[in-house]
């Protein structure tokens, strides 16, 4: 079986793109467009293993959402790592505080983000 991967991103190109290297990894992909409807999706998908995650968009932010995922006792395990246009320092030290396991910045390579995501569920 293979593991089940979350990719939270408001733009469709980045979740196709994402999902594309993913699923091409032998990864089975889910996707969400923010932080809520990511919250309703991992009800229904209780094994989702890793958490690809955006920080600027509508509704709930990636921040927000990573902080209700870690007060949240069933997904405390998901390990996450942020992709994202974003390298503030500040930003990057509060998802790390939050649990995020790594920070990739977009535009992304695909063979660096598959290697990421298989390294952190092979450690989970």
């Amino acid at each position: 079986m293979s593991t089940k991967v979350m990719v939270v991103d408001d733009s469709l190109m980045v979740r196709q793109q994402v999902g594309a290297a993913l699923t091409g990894a032998g990864f089975d992909v889910v996707d969400a467009v923010d932080g809520l409807d990511a919250l309703a999706k991992l009800d229904r998908a209780r094994d989702t293993a890793f958490v690809v995650l955006d920080i600027n968009m509508p509704n709930m932010n990636g921040l927000e959402f990573l902080k209700k995922l870690r007060e949240d006792h069933v997904h405390q395990g998901v390990a996450v790592v942020m992709l994202t246009t974003e390298g503030q320092p500040r930003l990057m030290q509060q998802a790390k505080s939050l649990g995020a396991k790594g920070w990739i910045i977009k535009p992304f390579k695909p063979d660096l983000l598959v290697a990421t995501v298989q390294r952190l569920t092979a450690a989970a």
